[in-house]
């Protein structure tokens, strides 16, 4: 067999799934990011964007960008941070982001999907062992790929089958040669939902283990002062390896990951995709710079972001439309139908001006589909009526396919 009946026999699944995202994603908006976008001259109301506080576009953050491309160019440094790639500016973002999250240090990468996964790659060896929740982001999944010491997956926020792994790593694992890793997500980014942290870090003493949490969608939005998941569950010491991004909340690209100085000085110079890829650009460093500043200066942000969340949330449940259990700003509709009658959801949707996506395989089980809503600080309460009235308009249309819809089923 070459190379391309090999491709054919793994592709062809993915031939049905292209089609449905090539039709429905393939879109170009005008103007910038905002809660209303127009395509084609037609007005949408926007729900797919990850931009939960509305920073993206904040002209003093694109001020301070502009500032630097102008002065160096958009891509500077372009280098590493081990050579010549490190800058003031890198160092006061690490330094600042350690005081918000209350973290002896941290470390700034490019891109958050290799440097987690190259996280996970640089904290383990064939004599650790990883347990992780089934539904943890697909860069996490790609880095305990790597991994080629012992794994265990756990049903996704079952704290039973949790403490069985456990028990079952527990019995065999040698703690003189390796430690155990714990692997969550801190809210998991279809249905919008987090870990059991209170219970599972109750289990730490007992079973010898440490967390490392991807807290992409909890940071800036979650807790009383935005630190993320682990401040909104008051376990914010027992978190090992704190890993989060700047595409959320802040509208950015790159990330951090935080814990204790030692833990940082060793991935600083263990982190491969770090290593080896050039530095966060320094228009991005004070882009984000000043965002934290906006942030520590605008706290009603965040609080406008919690109550679009629930009067949208509230909104879909009063309709008797199954949104899971989101305890975040992430809402799934969940479709109690094949892709097609997703599609045809979406669509009705976009003719009344609301713009999401469908979420299919791969990103979710097969045989399973959700349209993921995402609201932000930039959304009026005239646009979460107006989609909520399309949403009633949806379920007279089509009656039972969003109301009582059965929950994701699980990975196998």
């Amino acid at each position: 067999m070459n190379y391309l009946d090999k491709l054919r026999q793994k592709a062809s699944h993915i031939h049905q799934y292209s089609s449905y995202y090539g039709r429905l994603h393939h879109i170009e908006f005008e103007g910038q990011v905002a809660s209303r976008m127009k395509n084609d001259g037609k007005e949408y109301i926007i729900w797919c964007i990850n931009d939960y506080l509305g920073l993206m576009n904040h002209p003093l953050a694109k001020q301070a960008a502009a500032q630097i491309t102008r002065q160096y160019g958009e891509a500077y440094p372009h280098a590493a941070r081990i050579t010549f790639g490190n800058s003031k500016a890198h160092e006061q973002l690490e330094a600042e982001l350690a005081q918000l999250l209350h973290k002896e240090a941290t470390f700034a990468f490019n891109l958050g999907y290799p440097a987690i996964l190259s996280i996970v790659d640089a904290l383990t060896d064939r004599h650790d062992t990883i347990i992780y929740d089934q539904r943890v982001h697909a860069s996490l999944i790609d880095g305990i790929r790597l991994h080629n010491g012992r794994k265990f997956a756990f049903r996704h926020n079952d704290i039973t089958h949790f403490t069985k792994q456990l028990e079952r790593v527990a019995q065999t694992h040698n703690h003189d040669l390796g430690a155990i890793y714990v692997v969550l997500d801190g809210v998991y980014s279809m249905l919008g939902d987090t870990p059991p942290l209170k219970e599972i870090v109750a289990l730490k003493k007992k079973y010898n283990f440490s967390i490392i949490l991807d807290d992409c969608h909890g940071f800036g939005v979650l807790g009383e002062n935005g630190r993320g998941t682990p401040e909104a569950f008051d376990v914010e010491k027992d978190i090992d390896v704190y890993i989060a991004t700047f595409t959320k909340a802040f509208g950015s690209l790159g990330g951090l990951v935080g814990g204790k100085k030692e833990l940082i000085d060793y991935l600083r110079y263990s982190v491969r995709t770090q290593l080896f890829s050039r530095a966060l650009p320094l228009a991005q460093v004070k882009s984000v710079l000043k965002k934290l500043e906006i942030i520590r200066q605008e706290p009603e942000r965040r609080t406008k972001l919690w109550e679009n969340t629930k009067r949208f949330q509230d909104g879909l449940r009063a309709m008797n439309i199954n949104i899971a259990n989101p305890k975040s700003p992430i809402t799934p509709i969940l479709i109690n139908g094949t892709e097609a009658d997703g599609i045809n959801i979406l669509m009705e949707l976009r003719a009344k001006g609301v713009f999401s996506y469908i979420v299919c395989y791969p990103v979710v089980p097969k045989d399973t589909c959700l349209i993921r809503m995402v609201p932000t600080a930039n959304h009026s309460n005239e646009d979460i009526d107006q989609t909520l009235a399309a949403f009633a308009h949806i379920k007279q249309k089509f009656p039972g396919m969003i109301a009582n819809a059965a929950i994701l089923k699980e990975n196998t």
